[in-house]
């Protein structure tokens, strides 16, 4: 898979096509979304010299709703927002931040680091702060800059049914060992290579599930098998609204395995020197706020729901008071 925890090889080209943050109300394809606020003179002004913030989403609900979070606050604070839907590879979104067809992303720091550190090169830690400064170390060459991460964490999730979980004693990833002969583990299929999935499982917890895997993705097919029993441990993205949807339980990473997956802004620099501390607090106000059980929440709306990305970000917004209702 591509979109962010795991490692995406050669470069994928597709067209970028445009579309713009809706706000409260629908602003017109193609046009640049833009606010007053109702703020003091200095700020507008100060917010007005910033270069028009373009986001880049990737083409998955979480990120199309991330990109509307940080977009409609943007907005609401004076600045120019405009939103860019790439496609689901990062190496694409790498590609439009180098052509400047964007300059801002909402993006997973731990992923993000695997993938710009190349091959074979694990650094990512646990430790949200500590993997985004090892990140910062990369995006220093390519222009780049990791604002403060969110406490929001999208990683590699192991989940079983609530049935499976009683049945066989199962709540965390510790409680996998020994019982090896009972499970069926089903994902992605570098699942076998990754370090946060089989290897990390055999690494830290002694549990070896090469035997029983089944390749499928980390996404419909294996929600599918998990849900008719073809599987009864499934790895899924964490903040997946299926999970809350259904009730499934998440195995708790009781030995720190996973990954700092944590939801990081990425911005050029330039856009961070233009905007100065002004632009990176209210960025950070929105990264501060988010969590992942309301993200998770916010996927089940996209996901189950059927809601639309822009009316998902406005109303969880209002209801945190970062933007007025």
């Amino acid at each position: 898979m591509g979109k962010r925890n795991w490692k995406t090889t050669g470069a994928i080209l597709v067209a970028l096509a445009l579309f713009v943050a809706a706000c409260g109300g629908a602003e017109p394809s193609g046009t640049t979304a833009s606010a007053d606020t109702g703020a003091s003179d200095t700020t507008a002004t100060s917010a007005a010299e910033v270069p028009e913030v373009v986001i880049g989403a990737q083409d998955f609900g979480e990120s199309a709703i991330l990109g509307e979070i940080y977009g409609q606050v943007l907005v609401d604070s004076g600045y120019s927002v405009s939103q860019q839907a790439l496609g689901g590879f990062r190496d694409i979104q790498m590609g439009a931040f180098e052509g400047d067809d964007i300059n801002f992303a909402p993006e997973y720091a731990a992923s993000m680091l695997e993938f710009i550190n190349g091959p074979d090169v694990a650094e990512a830690t646990g430790d949200a702060a500590e993997t985004t400064e090892i990140l910062q170390g990369y995006l220093d060459d390519l222009g780049l800059v990791a604002f403060t991460p969110s406490d929001a964490i999208d990683t590699n999730a192991f989940v079983v049914t609530q049935e499976t979980s009683e049945e066989l004693g199962l709540t965390s990833l510790s409680d996998l060992a020994g019982d090896e002969g009972q499970i069926t583990l089903g994902g992605p299929p570098d699942c076998e290579t990754n370090p946060f999935c089989m290897p990390g499982l055999q690494d830290v917890y002694g549990v070896d599930l090469s035997a029983s895997f089944r390749s499928l993705d980390a996404g419909a097919v294996t929600v599918q098998a998990l849900e008719a029993g073809e599987i009864n441990v499934a790895v899924l993205f964490s903040t997946n609204g299926v999970i809350a949807e259904q009730g499934w339980v998440l195995l708790e990473d009781d030995q720190n395995m996973l990954a700092a997956d944590n939801v990081v802004p990425v911005v050029s620099s330039e856009l961070a020197e233009a905007g100065g501390e002004d632009f990176r607090s209210i960025v950070d106000e929105v990264s501060a706020a988010l969590t992942t059980e309301a993200l998770t929440e916010m996927n089940r709306l996209f996901d189950i729901e059927r809601q639309d990305a822009d009316a998902i970000a406005t109303d969880w917004l209002t209801e945190n008071g970062l933007v007025e209702g």
